[in-house]
């Protein structure tokens, strides 16, 4: 079958595209013929080695896949042949990735796609989702009425973010670049603050009368002076960016008025958290309430191209590779 893949770490020049191994299915997983599998910024990550994980050579690259099962394994009784289905936790802890023909998937990873869903922008959406789910109920502890500040609102978990907190009761202030505001507002979000503008930090707190519940930085800026300055009594910061921050703590505020800073990287979710949060990111995928800002789709032999144009920041939305038989 054919892959995309890579025989060491480095930049974007070592993914192949070419003949693989067949996966080796256990009793517990679940067979998929992947029809598309999209690039997160983590897959540029794992495949550059910046960020560390177990991957046995040559590894497969990629988190999320849309297929249609082809086999289960004895101990997956739920999955039938033919199911559509979705998973976003393949590519690393030693599992082989999803941009290949075929991936076998461990039972407790895998998640039915609901009907009618278009794949492409499914695929698109189920990592940003659940990052987002995760960030603000797993580690955010988001209550219905608070006041959430979404740092980059703009981007792909930033969309999700604001989607998830406002049909969960939250009030959304959100920060982004002038040409995303009107989304965000699209989105749900009361208040949107140019976080290039030179008044940010005022236009927040004035955003923010009563502070904020949670503060969620998508941005990687990781200014915890301005976050947790924003914060009510017991607010929480969620940082999901900024692997190379190092900013200094303002602890005073933080402890004497309850508050928290959280780090928190999908990576590490237990199944049991990824499928808490997929029950959500198919519930909104079914009403049509998550949808990406915008997709590329390219062939698999562009995996390459893929990562390239990613890493230069340049995408708006998100790249799907097209991994079916025909590309």
């Amino acid at each position: 079958m054919i892959g995309a893949y890579v025989d060491e770490c480095g930049p974007a020049e070592v993914i192949r595209v070419g003949e693989v191994a067949e996966p080796r299915v256990g009793g517990t997983d679940v067979l998929v013929d992947v029809e598309v599998s999209a690039v997160n910024a983590v897959d540029t990550m794992v495949r550059s080695g910046a960020f560390r994980t177990a991957m046995e050579l040559p590894f497969v690259i990629g988190r999320d896949l849309v297929g249609t099962v082809a086999a289960a394994g004895p101990g997956v009784p739920g999955f039938r042949v033919g199911d559509r289905v979705w998973c976003n936790s393949m590519g690393h802890g030693g599992r082989q990735g999803a941009a290949a023909q075929r991936v076998a998937v461990p039972g407790d990873r895998l998640y039915r796609l609901p009907a009618g869903v278009d794949p492409v922008e499914a695929v698109a959406v189920v990592h940003p989702a659940a990052t987002a789910y995760l960030a603000l109920f797993t580690h955010g502890r988001l209550r219905a009425g608070e006041t959430v500040v979404v740092a980059g609102g703009g981007g792909n978990v930033g969309g999700a973010l604001i989607t998830l907190a406002v049909h969960a009761g939250a009030r959304v202030v959100a920060t982004a670049g002038g040409r995303d505001a009107e989304r965000c507002r699209a989105l749900g979000a009361v208040e949107v603050v140019d976080h290039h503008g030179p008044e940010l930090a005022g236009e927040l707190a004035a955003a923010c009368p009563q502070g904020a519940g949670l503060y969620v930085d998508t941005s990687g800026r990781v200014d915890l002076d301005l976050a947790v300055g924003l914060l009510a009594w017991r607010g929480r910061v969620v940082l999901l960016a900024g692997m190379g921050a190092r900013p200094e703590l303002p602890a005073g505020p933080l402890y004497v008025m309850d508050r928290s800073v959280i780090g928190f990287a999908i990576s590490h979710a237990t199944t049991a958290e990824l499928a808490e949060a997929a029950a959500t990111v198919n519930r909104l995928l079914a009403g049509g309430a998550l949808r990406p800002s915008a997709t590329h789709t390219l062939p698999l032999s562009a995996a390459a191209e893929a990562h390239r144009r990613l890493e230069s920041g340049g995408v708006r939305g998100k790249i799907v590779l097209r991994v079916g038989p025909e590309s």
